[in-house]
């Protein structure tokens, strides 16, 4: 077994009993985020103290536990959380907790899709604590729950956790996710680093990270060093072999998964400086004439593969080969989203294929139906966006993605098209743009747009994006991602991903766009959005999501706020109905 021991530099007191200010507000004097599925606090409320000698006992046999325990011990002396509202709770210096043992059934499960992250923790008032966990990966959740029922309180910087608790806890969703664009802007490994982290604090699971797009190709591969030669921003905005081996440890030493993507046919002007040969309408305007029906890509950043290409099929081959041996996840994201048929029009081979009489189905199934064997052969499961099967101008066939190997993830028409892809017989992952968009609100970003000259352009209620308005966290937390399935249909959602389009995001403001809106999907997909009635359960986690933002913003996550401090001092006193 190996032990953490940390000294703690604080004196502890004579007995003390701290005085709500306000009331407590929330079901519990301290709460944890997201919600546990079943949790008790015997009354009255106690707290301990934290002994300077407490350690976290947990087995060597699995580094990346070990490295847990450690950080989380030191977790609990580095963060000075004081809740806004001081708990309510006895606290007797006698008892003093000088230890949290940690026991794991099966220290080598690995961590995939669908590995079990149930646990249970008590804490005694005697002083004695314990994570019990099927798995590494269920004990890190486990430790991160404790560590939220510690906090500091009184003159002395006293450092409290609540005692006579026990939380039995396991996860609705087995596919908790955030993706990150990082093709559309270039963020340094720091600033994925953090969001991981805090990925974790929040127990999701899945870093979707969508590599590569039309405007640039970051990640440095092994056999196509070219593509990020000539399709980076810069030399200094590319993701190494090295930064990405880090990452993916880092993910890994906190029960996160990272799912790789890059994106194609589509979205791919950004190969066409390596391999101009491969790439179709590179480098046109995107928008002939102002005319949508004519558009040659989705937005700014023409380009996407050719199907009928040889060196198409030799640099996604090595592409999908380097990408499934640098990321050691099960699922490979393969995009095919907004396959746009005009960029392939404009192409004269592919345009004499058409008349020849080819659709452009065809073409894109052509493509898929050659580079879904080889995701496969690497033994990986194929994640698609919906496009592939359900776009109205372009899609395949189910033969060329059989369900078995294939995840599709949804992003339209809410759970109108959830429910057509599992009716399919499809694994689904939901991004409702209506509802998981962390990018929507902020207007377009295309220049030049005439719409502004209408006066009454700032009126209209889609804030000036397609997918506004801006998504508050009520609107993330309250979706129901298997609204409108029979329970047959709703085993095959996996669970869900918020995503941060990044056209419009940079390091800058990176943290508030993401948190705690992403927060707010990681509960609904833990536990629920509802109380053991039914109900939603909206107007009672916002003060405890006020909380919980609170502590991530001690923890270094620039989270942006929900509530001035006043409504979380007076409970209830900002809601909309009393």
């Amino acid at each position: 077994m190996a032990t953490v021991l940390l000294p703690l530099l604080l004196l502890l007191g004579s007995a003390v009993t701290l005085l709500t200010c306000a009331g407590a507000g929330a079901s519990f004097p301290v709460n944890v985020w997201p919600k546990p599925t079943s949790m008790s606090w015997a009354e009255p409320h106690a707290a301990v103290p934290v002994s300077p000698s407490f350690h976290i006992v947990a087995s060597s046999g699995n580094p990346y536990l070990a490295s847990a325990a450690e950080r989380y011990a030191k977790l609990l002396f580095r963060e000075t959380y004081r809740p806004i509202v001081r708990p309510a709770v006895n606290v007797t210096a006698g008892n003093a907790l000088e230890k949290l043992t940690v026991a794991v059934s099966d220290l080598a499960a690995p961590l995939q899709h669908g590995v079990d992250e149930s646990y249970t923790l008590e804490i005694l008032p005697t002083g004695a604590a314990t994570v019990t966990a099927a798995t590494a990966w269920g004990a890190m959740r486990g430790l991160e729950t404790f560590s939220q029922l510690s906090w500091r309180a009184g003159r002395g910087d006293l450092l409290l956790v609540a005692a006579g608790v026990r939380v039995e806890d396991r996860p609705l969703y087995p596919h908790r996710g955030l993706m990150l664009d990082t093709g559309r802007t270039y963020f340094p490994v720091a600033d994925i680093l953090r969001t991981i982290d805090a990925m974790a604090a929040n127990k999701m699971n899945v870093f979707h990270w969508h590599i590569t797009d039309s405007q640039s190709f970051p990640i440095v591969l092994p056999s196509e060093p070219s593509l990020a030669e000539k399709g980076a921003y810069g030399e200094n905005m590319r993701y190494t072999v090295e930064d990405v081996e880090r990452i993916v440890e880092f993910a890994m030493s906190r029960g996160v998964r990272v799912v790789p993507e890059i994106d194609s046919p589509g979205h791919t002007a950004s190969w066409a400086g390596a391999y101009p040969e491969a790439v179709t309408c590179a480098g046109k305007f995107w928008l002939p004439d102002g005319d949508w029906n004519h558009r040659l890509a989705a937005e700014p950043g023409a380009g996407q593969l050719n199907p009928l290409a040889a060196k198409t099929y030799e640099v996604i081959t090595n592409v999908v080969n380097d990408l499934t041996s640098l990321f050691p996840d099960g699922f490979y994201h393969a995009g095919a989203d907004e396959v746009t048929p005009g960029c392939w029009e404009a192409d004269p081979t592919i345009q004499a294929d058409l008349e020849r009489g080819a659709t452009l189905s065809q073409l894109l199934e052509r493509y898929v139906s050659a580079v879904h064997p080889l995701v496969v052969s690497r033994n990986r499961t194929a994640v698609y966006w919906e496009d592939v099967l359900l776009d109205a101008a372009v899609n395949v066939s189910a033969s060329a993605i059989p369900p078995a190997t294939t995840v599709l993830q949804s992003w339209n028409n809410g759970p109108n098209n959830t429910k057509l892809i599992v009716q399919a017989g499809y694994r689904a992952i939901v991004s409702s743009a209506s509802f998981y968009y962390l990018d929507c609100g902020h207007g377009d970003f295309v220049g030049n747009n005439s719409i502004y000259d209408d006066p009454n352009s700032d009126f209209d209620a889609n804030g000036g994006s397609w997918c506004g308005p801006y998504k508050t966290w009520q609107r993330v937390y309250d979706y129901d991602i298997a609204y409108g399935l029979t329970p047959e249909e709703a085993q095959l959602v996996l669970g869900g991903e918020v995503a941060m389009w990044t056209e419009q995001v940079d390091t800058t403001v990176l943290d508030g766009r993401v948190w705690p809106r992403a927060s707010a999907m990681a509960e609904a997909l833990w536990s629920g959005n509802r109380d053991a009635s039914g109900r939603k359960r909206y107007a009672e986690a916002t003060d405890r999501l006020i909380d919980w933002r609170q502590r991530m913003v001690g923890r270094g996550v620039r989270a942006e706020p929900i509530q001035p401090l006043w409504c979380r001092t007076r409970p209830g006193m900002c809601n909309a109905v009393q």
